[in-house]
């Protein structure tokens, strides 16, 4: 499989570890994302990656519906995306929740924006960039009822963390938190402190990953159990 062709369909059966270039992502329906493993910086092993900006339509489609069932057990009033690959999500999951809009967070400041309303924002892919994580001000009416927290994929919980904490600064707390990906579970050690006491709504869930020498394999006890 070429690079470009990766987030495109499903496949119908998972080959068992080693795993030599994707890892097997298992839809709660069977169906299975094969996900490019990629190797972290500095020989601490790997992840399964997601980019949903590169993928079909048909599979945004799919973790968008599955992700608004889950969500709407907490019947959020509004949906808040997290930039820059969060947001196509966030879009998805609020219309088929019936929402007519959603809120966009950013990390472009505009001439109008207040920098009280901002936060610090890295991410395990990008750790070294120096970004800021803004709420458009003019947005505060739409967050007085019930508030979902939406990103792409949670991994160390810094990225969502960056939100909950933008959030708060606006006297905001979420109902609920979800992603199309859980990856690996440092997510959990972040959380906690943030008053978040259950995993985020999720669709897949995948292991952090060490290289041997037949391949990669599992370098955690198991995976984020599906929603309950």
């Amino acid at each position: 499989m070429q690079p470009h062709e990766f987030w495109q369909g499903f496949v119908a059966r998972a080959d068992p570890p080693p795993y030599q270039d994707r890892y097997p992502a298992a839809l709660p329906d069977g169906r299975i994302l094969e996900l490019p493993i990629r190797a972290l910086p500095g020989g601490s092993g790997g992840i399964a990656s997601l980019i949903l900006t590169q993928a079909s339509f048909e599979v945004e489609a799919a973790l968008a519906e599955i992700l608004a069932v889950r969500l709407a057990g907490d019947a959020p009033d509004i949906v808040i995306g997290m930039p820059t690959l969060g947001l196509a999500l966030a879009r998805a999951v609020a219309a088929r929740l019936g929402h007519r809009r959603y809120v966009a967070l950013g990390t472009s400041r505009k001439f109008w924006y207040e920098t009280v309303l901002s936060v610090p924002l890295s991410s395990i892919t990008s750790p070294d960039t120096t970004k800021r994580l803004y709420l458009d001000p003019r947005m505060l009416p739409l967050l007085t009822g019930r508030v979902a927290l939406i990103d792409d994929v949670i991994s160390t919980g810094r990225s969502i963390c960056a939100g909950l904490d933008l959030l708060a600064k606006a006297g905001v707390k979420p109902v609920a938190l979800g992603a199309a990906m859980l990856q690996t579970r440092r997510w959990r050690d972040a959380l906690p402190s943030h008053g978040i006491t259950r995993a985020p709504h999720h669709v897949l869930s995948t292991p952090r990953l060490r290289q041997r020498a037949d391949g990669w394999h599992p370098d955690e006890t198991g995976i984020e159990a599906p929603d309950t």
